[in-house]
């Protein structure tokens, strides 16, 4: 496995708090078109949605991003595969209940980087990318 780009993409500048969802949202789909079509991915991988109990309004949020996600890769007609963040997890370190910095680690050896991938989101976004190439892998042995 390689690499080919990872990051984050940033809406709404630094004043993202005051920018409106629907603004933000259009910005995250015009930005993740834009990936699309210029890295042409056969698949993309996606961390299945959760919510922790004291944060209920942030998983309402992130539904609404990853709803755009989910119609960027159909609109584009890439296939998603969609997994559960333990799933990630014992693909990538071996336990469904590793740390952040334990993923972070993982991804560094895997990938053989310099560094830990930071922020912490990359490296989950990496794994969910290691999971689903293993998945592959193994659907094309079987």
């Amino acid at each position: 496995m390689t690499i080919v780009e990872a990051g984050v993409l940033r809406l709404g500048g630094s004043s993202s708090v005051t920018v409106p969802l629907g603004q933000r949202l259009v910005e995250l789909d015009t930005d993740y078109g834009e990936l699309l079509e210029r890295l042409a991915p056969e698949r993309v991988a996606m961390e299945g949605l959760f919510a922790h109990y004291k944060h209920p309004a942030t998983a309402i949020v992130m539904g609404h991003a990853r709803g755009v996600l989910v119609l960027g890769a159909a609109r584009s007609r890439i296939g998603l595969v969609e997994f559960k963040p333990a799933q990630i997890k014992v693909a990538v370190t071996g336990s469904g209940r590793a740390s952040k910095d334990q993923m972070q680690r993982a991804v560094q050896s895997i990938f053989g980087l310099a560094e830990p991938p930071t922020p912490a989101d990359v490296a989950d976004a990496l794994g969910a990318a290691v999971c689903a190439a293993r998945r592959l892998a193994t659907e094309a042995i079987g």
